[in-house]
């Protein structure tokens, strides 16, 4: 391995120091480079001048100078890695990730009895923590099954964003059953998913989005209910994801950009803490079930560039969400909707003009926020509050059939009350309670004659 800009071994003690590292650095890693490329003066110098190196130099050293530590990350580091670093016997933690590393992993160093972290991933669930972290390099080639056989407390392998080939190997959670992160992404890996993945009982992240994987997901996948992070983006995997229920413990799924076909399952709704939902750009169709809200912590949902049918949402509760900022114009699309749910949230900015534009909407709370401005005229322009009746409706949820506007308070609505309401003569309910209100009670207002509540305390 050699940084970038080298510095030749031949070179005088003097240029290695104002290179800082130059064969210095690079003796940690390829001690056989002070057998063969320097003379026994330039070894005695640069020993000495490692021994000095502090951790800002890359470096950490015990009380008696024994290098216990190498930290490589982000160095521009390019060539092949020793197998002659498993020989420092003192070495505890080796980084090496996001540098131009190629070639293949010697089994010299993942075999190693003295490293004990291989990265700067973090872990603190199993002891002796071992983490090995080779992302983004330019390594390649197959992974070697002979390489996982040495590595039986291994906790977390990141090599990502390499050039690695082959299949995934059958037999890492064999070898390592303490596997709990695999982070395989942005390779070349080919064929399917191995089945053996199913016996890393201890697995809670995996990913490999971004290679040529084929086939289906394995059905001993779908036993690996630690799983928090599931993630195989843009391969080629097919299938249905009738089994994805059984992962109880999963926060995201990520398996857009591949050839899954099929309904989303009912029992998608079994995924209480599910936050995304990536299933986007695949073959999939069927409606859109109703139990997905039952995924009460579902912030990210992408589903497009499928062949999903049916009516779009009807009902959509969204409060007591947390939600910050205008009430999005995404909205807007949402031609079917009838029944709108915003209250409770952080919202702030004026009602959009675009509301009236959801013909069949005729209930909508959007109280308990801090929405400003006045109250607009467009949402006396509403058909389903002009409407002579409403159809009944039939739902799997609770819906509201008064004709309302009972909604609006708790906010920070300024201005005089709209004559335009006076001409929603069916209106039944008027709640304006809260808000910085002003001026005169329309006296039209006595010409609603179905009015039954009307709420306007607390203004100004």
């Amino acid at each position: 391995m050699k940084p970038i800009q080298k510095s030749s071994c031949s070179s005088n003690t003097s240029r290695i120091a104002m290179r800082i590292f130059g064969c210095a650095l690079v003796i940690p890693l390829f001690l056989a480079s002070l057998a063969i490329s320097c003379t026994e003066q330039e070894k005695s110098s640069m020993l000495q001048f490692i021994t000095e190196l502090s951790q800002d130099d890359g470096l950490t050293r015990s009380s008696d100078n024994t290098v216990t530590g190498i930290f490589l990350a982000s160095r521009s580091l390019q060539g092949h890695i020793s197998p002659s670093l498993g020989n420092l016997a003192g070495l505890l933690h080796l980084n090496m990730s996001h540098n131009l590393l190629s070639g293949v992993l010697p089994m010299e160093l993942v075999s190693s009895n003295s490293i004990i972290v291989l990265d700067e991933l973090q872990s603190s669930t199993l002891q002796p923590l071992q983490v090995l972290n080779i992302s983004s390099n330019l390594f390649k080639g197959r992974f070697p099954s002979t390489t996982w056989q040495m590595m039986k407390s291994l906790v977390a392998l990141n090599a990502s964003n390499n050039s690695f080939t082959g299949q995934i190997p059958s037999n890492l959670c064999v070898n390592a059953p303490s596997l709990a992160v695999l982070h395989l992404s942005y390779n070349q890996f080919a064929g399917s998913i191995p089945p053996g993945l199913g016996n890393c009982s201890m697995l809670t992240s995996l990913n490999a989005g971004h290679n040529n994987l084929s086939g289906t997901l394995p059905d001993g996948l779908f036993n690996l209910t630690l799983l928090d992070h599931l993630s195989f983006p843009s391969n080629q995997l097919e299938g249905s994801l009738y089994g994805i229920s059984k992962l109880i413990n999963l926060g995201t799924l990520d398996l857009g950009g591949n050839s899954f076909s099929g309904n989303i399952p009912d029992s998608i709704g079994e995924l209480k803490i599910l936050e995304e939902l990536h299933l986007d750009h695949n073959s999939m169709s069927g409606e859109l079930p109703s139990t997905l809200s039952n995924c009460i912590n579902l912030i990210i949902i992408n589903l497009k560039s499928n062949s999903f049918s049916g009516e779009l949402t009807k009902v959509l509760a969204l409060d007591h969400c947390s939600l910050s900022g205008n009430i999005p114009f995404w909205l807007s699309k949402l031609r079917n909707l009838e029944v709108l749910l915003l209250y409770g949230n952080q919202l702030t900015g004026p009602v959009p003009g675009w509301i009236n534009s959801l013909k069949f909407l005729f209930h909508i709370n959007l109280s308990n926020n801090s929405l400003t401005g006045e109250i607009p005229t467009a949402l006396m322009d509403m058909l389903m509050l002009k409407a002579d009746k409403i159809a009944p409706k039939v739902f799997e949820l609770p819906v509201y059939k008064s004709k309302s506007l009972q909604y609006r308070m708790y906010n920070n609505f300024i201005g005089a009350i709209p004559q335009s309401i006076c001409n929603l003569t069916d209106l039944e309910m008027l709640d304006l309670s809260s808000n910085h209100l002003t001026g005169a009670i329309p006296p039209a207002l006595n010409n609603l004659h179905f009015l039954s509540e009307f709420n306007i305390s607390n203004n100004d």
